[in-house]
């Protein structure tokens, strides 16, 4: 597997080609080789639009200045594997040709194939590889998807909300599953749950302000993921104090 990367964003300002205003000025990011980093802040604060310009989506759409500066490998472009809130499963598909879909031009699809298996019954679905996506529950679907960003074996995986749409026990147990299968991955999420933060992250950073810049918040350094305690309580409660100025 390859090994995490890092992610230093140093005086980042970005602003959408049809806009004169940037949504994110002054943003200063380290995102720790190996480790989970969070982002929290109001919906249209910039969250997604980091991920997704980090991952090349958004060429042409956005100006960016800044630096960026990547440890541990040569660039970022080929390094990232995303996983978005809907699961964007192909429905034609079965859930064994999902998790290859990436690597279905690869040269070795047998050995893609027995990966694909080996992932499925990693994340807790053995027996389901020819099930189809309609067959599925919800946190299935999403186990298809966390499989899928794995089979890519990237060393930064950006998570844009992955776990939102879910219900509190199946969310609870992907985030411990995500982060028992992410061990060793730079992992950089995107959240408006300060718990979910807390429970997985080894930093956070909270976006404030229009335009968008980032503050960090100290949280426990303990082995993710964490288990709800007082000391999470309290910081929970900071972090949404800290949110709601710019919901005034």
């Amino acid at each position: 597997m390859n090994n995490g990367i890092g992610v230093i964003i140093s005086n980042g300002t970005l602003r959408y080609t049809d806009s004169h205003s940037p949504i994110i000025s002054g943003l200063k990011m380290t995102i720790p080789k190996g480790k989970w980093t969070a982002i929290l802040g109001r919906s249209g604060c910039g969250k997604t639009s980091i991920l997704r310009y980090l991952a090349g989506l958004l060429k042409n759409k956005v100006v960016w200045s800044g630096d960026i500066h990547i440890d541990g490998a040569e660039g970022i472009e080929g390094n990232i594997a995303y996983m978005a809130q809907q699961d964007l499963l192909m429905p034609w598909l079965n859930v064994i040709d999902n998790v290859c879909f990436a690597s279905k031009f690869s040269e070795d699809r047998t050995e893609d194939k027995n990966r694909a298996f080996e992932l499925l019954e990693l994340v807790g679905l053995k027996g389901q590889e020819r099930s189809m996506p309609s067959q599925l529950s919800g946190g299935m679907r999403q186990r298809v998807a966390l499989a899928r960003t794995l089979m890519q074996d990237k060393p930064l995986v950006l998570m844009d909300e992955p776990f939102s749409a879910l219900d509190a026990v199946t969310r609870y147990r992907l985030q411990d599953l995500a982060a028992q299968v992410l061990v060793g991955k730079t992992v950089l999420l995107i959240t408006h749950d300060p718990q979910e933060a807390l429970r997985l992250s080894d930093r956070i950073y909270i976006m404030k302000g229009q335009p968008a810049s980032s503050i960090s918040l100290t949280v426990p350094n303990t082995p993710i993921p964490r288990k709800i305690s007082a000391e999470l309580a309290v910081l929970q409660q900071q972090i949404i104090d800290t949110l709601e100025v710019d919901y005034v």
